[in-house]
């Protein structure tokens, strides 16, 4: 198991987070955007939950990867061991839409693999994590004040993956980026099975539908960045499910020279 400050921090800081991302979403209709240089779109509710989690992960000894931060070079991270990899407001499209499909990513990492992942999702106050060296993984239910109200950790809010499927396969993709590398792998898979059915999902949460066994599979053929995906790795995995990269089908790694993922399969 991993260390307890190394849970107890990243979980109050997503639900923290969280918080102060709802406070920005509910107090206007009209959510103010700008573009950052790569055209990604930048609201306050990204800013304030990152100022939230470093204000917490700071308080650790190790150095933190976040989209909102200024980007560490690579000279430098390449000597660390762990770190912390954070998407302060996963799904921000999602959130400028209101349709309540967005999250509070933070990973713990060490020697590039994702050991421990909290996923928040701040409307329906749902809360998945898990910890890969103990292979499990849970979803928690918190307050209205995005507080916790039972323990962590507890039997009746262990997830499990959905068996293996026969005829039918459940795949999850994003509602932005159903491209024709993502059509392809859906016509491979209607080779194998009778049938297909697609869920679309926004943010992380598509790890979080395979993680409790509401999708078999989730296919990304569309560019992601590290802070997008290690949260969500490590909680599948923590499950004895597979993130492994498209073209050779290794796993993804993390604190990379270049953050941006290679194209990836969530799989048994």
């Amino acid at each position: 198991m991993i260390k307890k400050f190394l849970i107890d921090y990243p979980i109050a800081a997503a639900l923290e987070a969280g918080k102060a991302i709802l406070n920005i979403y509910n107090s206007t209709n009209d959510i103010e955007v700008v573009h950052k240089a790569d055209d990604s779109p930048l609201t306050k509710a990204d800013q304030a939950a990152n100022d939230v989690i470093n204000r917490y992960l700071t308080q650790t000894e190790y150095p933190i990867i976040s989209e909102e931060n200024k980007q560490i070079p690579y000279e430098v991270r390449k000597n660390w061991d762990s770190c912390w990899i954070v998407d302060p407001l996963d799904g921000t499209k999602e959130f400028i839409k209101k349709n309540g499909e967005f999250t509070v990513n933070i990973a713990f990492c060490k020697n590039g693999k994702p050991t421990f992942g909290v996923i928040y999702v701040p409307v329906s106050r749902e809360l998945y994590y898990g910890d890969v060296d103990s292979g499990m993984a849970f979803k928690t239910m918190v307050s209205s004040e995005h507080t916790l109200v039972t323990p962590l950790f507890m039997s009746s809010d262990r997830l499990q993956p959905a068996n293996s499927p026969s005829t039918s396969l459940k795949l999850v993709g994003s509602r932005s980026h159903m491209n024709p590398e993502t059509e392809a792998f859906i016509n491979k898979m209607q080779n194998q099975f009778e049938k297909i059915e697609i869920v679309s999902k926004g943010s992380s949460l598509k790890f979080c539908m395979v993680a409790e066994g509401k999708a078999h599979m989730y296919p990304r053929f569309a560019p992601t960045m590290e802070w997008d995906t290690a949260a969500g790795s490590a909680i599948v995995e923590a499950l004895g499910l597979k993130v492994t990269t498209g073209n050779t089908e290794e796993p993804l790694v993390y604190n990379k020279e270049n953050l941006l993922n290679p194209y990836f399969l969530v799989s048994m």
